[in-house]
């Protein structure tokens, strides 16, 4: 167990490594799911309830996380989280029979929603420290890992499926590492503290409104851009892991300048700018004639639509407010609205397009433009004041 006085800054290494596990295993999932789907005999339909099972069982982790959020550090609901995926999304890919593997999506599926909630409950307590936003390149964190995840698919893409089950061991490594305790975030909240039932639900329920849109847009991306460029574009088997590798490359680059972009600019025009950009993005996928067309249009979703999820975090905790314990639990139940997008962009764009699976990407082209009018309530006021510096030797200092 790391010791209470390691600097913030080697925390926030730590959290970021965790963001990138989490992305390093879904995508690492996700770009194999053809070859999941030929295993098991699985159709559009099949693969749908697949996803929707995960979906509730992750909304479940999450209602874990927050029921244990005001008596158990989010640091240990973390390397819980992180040992349960590893053994979740191995069991999954390496599962002999399909009751194992059924195991699996159950194992993984609550783990999901565990590591969801308490990587973003450690993200925004060491924001708050460091008093200006950083939200964005902790979820760049993630898409790096997703970058990996996609490599490593396409470095594999001639082993048999059960290879791909040492992703897990990484997952089980990461839960080592030494992530932000909650005795250190307390020393960063100035907030008064209060209860949940003091809590101004309404401008969090816009604020998770604009997140069930990111996910929506999101989870049809990563979850139906390799089915739908292997199967309706007819892309070489080697190169299907390519529909989700420059989304996420994308999504990286924006969301490590995201940091920068919002202190500058607002998070207001950043996000009605990207909305547009992303439509356009599902546009192109929509009506691709071929599969590097559909690859572009999905580098176009991820310049736009990357933003929104950290900003979201970022937006509910500032709007709680109060003691760490308080941020926590209205984090995680925040969180479910991870799992509302996820449901209508994995599963209902599965249905809709069970015959044609192009006819499913209309739907996010459509509903992201919701964040042109939703985009207000992200507005951010100065964080002069909000939580602590960081100091040049790397530790928090009280800001005056």
């Amino acid at each position: 167990m790391p010791e209470a006085g390691v600097p913030i800054a080697r925390r926030r290494l730590a959290v970021a490594g965790a963001f990138a596990t989490q992305g390093f295993v879904f995508i690492g999932l996700t770009t194999r799911l053809p070859d999941i789907k030929d295993r098991w005999d699985l159709g559009e339909l099949g693969v749908s309830a697949v996803l929707l099972a995960i979906v509730l069982l992750a909304g479940l982790g999450s209602v874990v996380a927050e029921r244990l959020a005001p008596r158990t550090s989010s640091a240990h609901l973390l390397r819980a989280g992180l040992v349960l995926v590893g053994a979740g999304a191995g069991l999954m890919l390496a599962a002999p029979v399909w009751a194992a593997y059924l195991l699996g999506v159950g194992v993984y599926g609550v783990a999901l929603g565990v590591v969801d909630a308490s990587t973003n409950m450690q993200a925004v307590a060491i924001e708050r420290a460091y008093g200006r936003p950083i939200l964005p390149s902790f979820h760049g964190g993630w898409t790096f890992g997703g970058l990996l995840g996609a490599a490593t698919t396409l470095a594999m893409a001639d082993l048999d499926l059960g290879w791909s089950a040492l992703i897990g061991v990484v997952a089980v490594a990461m839960a080592a590492a030494g992530f932000l305790p909650r005795e250190a975030s307390r020393a960063f909240d100035h907030a008064a503290g209060g209860d949940l039932p003091g809590v101004p639900w309404r401008p969090i329920l816009m604020v998770g409104l604009g997140m069930v849109v990111f996910y929506m847009v999101d989870t049809a991306a990563q979850t139906w851009g390799a089915v739908y460029i292997d199967e309706v574009l007819h892309a070489p088997s080697r190169w299907v892991a390519l529909a989700t590798l420059p989304y996420l490359l994308a999504s990286l680059l924006v969301r490590l300048a995201g940091d920068r972009l919002v202190q500058q600019y607002g998070a207001v025009p950043v996000l009605r700018v990207g909305a547009v950009v992303a439509s356009a993005g599902l546009v192109v996928v929509s009506v691709a004639p071929s599969w590097p067309v559909a690859v572009l249009g999905f580098t176009v979703v991820g310049t736009g639509i990357s933003v929104v999820a950290p900003l979201s975090f970022s937006a509910a905790a500032r709007i709680a407010g109060g003691s760490v314990e308080r941020v926590d639990a209205v984090i995680a139940r925040f969180n479910q609205f991870n799992y509302v997008g996820g449901l209508l962009g994995a599963v209902l764009t599965g249905v809709v397009g069970q015959d044609q699976l192009r006819f499913g990407f209309v739907v996010p082209t459509v509903l992201v433009l919701a964040l042109l009018p939703l985009a207000r309530w992200f507005s951010t006021p100065s964080t002069a004041g909000v939580g602590a510096a960081v100091s040049s030797s790397g530790r928090p200092s009280a800001r005056p």
